[in-house]
């Protein structure tokens, strides 16, 4: 741990690799919560990997891999709504045709350009390699999702758990729907340097799910997946750097084990405790 310690204040790429990492967890987590309590995780899914194309064609066009990425992805989730809602086809359908066509393309645009060590890169993530460009977008995308959240909490909040009650109380669902996937995407944009766009929606899921274990107030929840999505990133970009492994499939199984230990022990819905309470009753009654 202090060998880790020392190289952060000796080395300028681990420095920024670890506040990349930090704000990834941070808006991972954030937009997370939004995300299961929607049961939207194949959205994730399908927001992560449609972004592909549009990383391709910045390279082919020489600009920011986070415009073209941003663009697919919008592109991508208002081509699921509009499917879904203009024929018979139903949302998860739509989700799969669209998120795999996108994959497909992009994959085909990488091989075009032959060059498989970005495709790697891209795919599974390499956050020690990040550039002072990258991370200042990061933490950009970062300030922007937050205070979304921050400023349309009471919408989010109304027409995540009563989508009708919002709709009585006027509030524009669709909007509320395709703003939110604008955030999504972001924050799958700024991921793709910590986790690659294969594990995003581990990073998106999973301290959400944590956090929704521990508690049922969504304000609560919201932290808690920050903190889980902080200490993941912190924790996997340790062991990283010392075991030298892979960085975003590192970060992801220590968010996996968190919530392990959270499915086990969590007082109110932790497997461990409710067996005894179940073992405590069935004593009680004989």
């Amino acid at each position: 741990m202090m060998r880790f310690i020392e190289a952060i204040q000796f080395y300028e790429f681990l420095q920024k690799a670890l506040i990349t990492s930090v704000m990834v967890g941070i808006i991972s987590g954030v937009i997370g919560c939004f995300i299961i309590l929607r049961g939207m995780a194949l959205m994730g899914d399908a927001i992560s990997h449609a972004v592909l194309p549009g990383v391709a064609v910045s390279y082919m066009l020489g600009i920011n891999f986070f415009i073209g990425a941003v663009v697919t992805g919008i592109l991508t989730a208002i081509g699921i709504g509009y499917i879904s809602q203009n024929s018979r086809v139903k949302n998860d359908s739509s989700i799969g045709i669209m998120f795999t066509s996108a994959f497909a393309l992009g994959i085909i645009l990488i091989t075009m350009l032959k060059s498989s060590s970005d495709l790697y890169h891209i795919l599974f993530g390499n956050v020690l390699a990040v550039r002072p460009s990258d991370m200042w977008m990061t933490l950009l995308i970062g300030v922007i999702v937050l205070g979304s959240v921050f400023l349309f909490y009471k919408e989010l909040l109304v027409s995540s758990f009563d989508p009708i009650m919002a709709q009585a109380y006027g509030l524009p669902n669709k909007l509320i729907h395709y703003f939110l996937m604008t955030l999504l995407t972001l924050v799958t944009v700024a991921s793709l340097q910590t986790v690659g766009i294969i594990l995003v929606v581990a990073m998106l899921i999973t301290p959400a799910s944590t956090a929704y274990l521990l508690t049922d107030r969504l304000s609560i929840m919201i932290f808690l997946s920050a903190f889980f999505g902080m200490i993941s990133a912190v924790v996997g970009l340790y062991l990283s750097f010392t075991y030298n492994l892979a960085s975003g499939a590192t970060i992801v199984l220590v968010a996996t084990a968190l919530f392990i230990a959270t499915f086990i022990f969590s007082p109110k819905q932790g497997v461990f405790w409710r067996t005894i309470r179940a073992n405590k009753q069935k004593s009680a009654v004989s």
